[in-house]
């Protein structure tokens, strides 16, 4: 096995510092590091842009959370590092003070009629443009005290990246065992969950398992995992039966439902009448055994019921 890229995704700075250094020390891997999810997104494009893919990526199942400090900013091992920079908020001009409140010396003298201003370039101002300019600085310091958008948390993030890079593996970090967040990072793609507090060895024998394809899991883990996903087998096992009782009519509703059509909607597309389409709705709920068009579009979803492709207009559909 050559060397091996790992990229250290977690906006704990210390954490991800003491690790990705600990990393670097070992004479066959190459650390990367960032400290949001677009700095992962970022540096995973313009590593497979150089042709210089990262192999594995650890990552903080808790990114984004309320104990996250400041980006990642070490670069260790010399390999480049994606930082969440904390830039300074812009200066804000402070309100203008009414000229009442203004030293004498700073009053310019009463104008008349014709003459040119004793003060180059003053510019009389009214009482509309210094309220404007006050409304206009307290905007300012509204939107530097405007929260950011929040960044999806860890597993979201692991999802996403090995939709986009599948050949990368993905090895999630927590500070506490979850079967059923352990049970939701493997469907999203991840092939282990290391504790925090685990040793550098352990750490590095999980990266070297999932390069061998391997699935790694604490077995204090490996109970509650198997029953969470036996659950969420068996809640898709009696979807798939309740899907299976409606007629091919009921079928092609349900995809409509599930597509966000309304009853109008549907009937449109289908050709049919307001009224029928309301009976069908009626009998598909009855079927599912649920009492709402939420609750119908969940059981599709469980079964795997995919929406209603859009409909495509006749002078598209016939044209050469």
């Amino acid at each position: 096995m050559g060397r091996i890229r790992v990229l250290v995704v977690d906006d704990h700075r210390i954490f991800a510092e003491a690790l990705a250094a600990a990393l670097a020390a070992e004479p066959d891997v190459e650390v990367g590091a960032a400290g949001s999810a677009a700095a992962a997104e970022r540096a995973l494009e313009r590593a497979a842009a150089e042709g210089r893919a990262y192999d594995v990526a650890l990552i903080d199942a808790d990114l984004g959370g309320e104990a996250a400090g400041p980006g990642v900013r070490a670069r260790p091992g010399g390999e480049p590092v994606e930082e969440a920079r904390r830039r300074p908020p812009p200066a804000v001009p402070p309100p203008a003070v009414p000229l009442s409140a203004a030293p004498l010396s700073a009053v310019p003298p009463p104008r008349r009629p014709g003459a040119v201003s004793a003060v180059p370039g003053a510019v009389a101002r009214s009482a509309e443009q210094v309220r404007a300019e006050q409304m206009r600085a307290e905007q300012s310091r509204a939107e530097q005290l405007r929260p950011a958008a929040p960044q999806p948390d860890g597993i979201t993030l692991l999802g996403r990246l090995r939709r986009a890079h599948p050949g990368l593996r993905a090895v999630v970090l927590a500070t506490a065992d979850d079967p059923h967040r352990a049970a939701r990072a493997l469907h999203a793609g991840a092939t282990g969950w290391v504790a925090k507090e685990s040793s550098l060895a352990r750490l590095l024998a999980v990266v070297r398992g999932v390069l061998r394809d391997e699935t790694h899991l604490p077995p204090a883990l490996l109970t509650g995992v198997i029953r969470e996903l036996t659950t969420a087998r068996r809640d898709r096992t009696e979807s798939e039966r309740l899907v299976d009782t409606l007629t091919p009519r009921e079928k092609q509703i349900l995809r409509c439902m599930v597509a966000g059509l309304g009853r109008q909607a549907v009937a449109e597309r289908l050709y049919l009448s307001p009224h029928t389409v309301r009976t069908h709705m009626q009998n598909v709920l009855g079927k599912l055994g649920v009492h709402s068009t939420l609750a119908a579009v969940a059981v599709a979803r469980r079964a795997g019921v995919s929406p209603a492709e859009p409909v495509v207009p006749p002078s598209i559909a016939s044209a050469p």
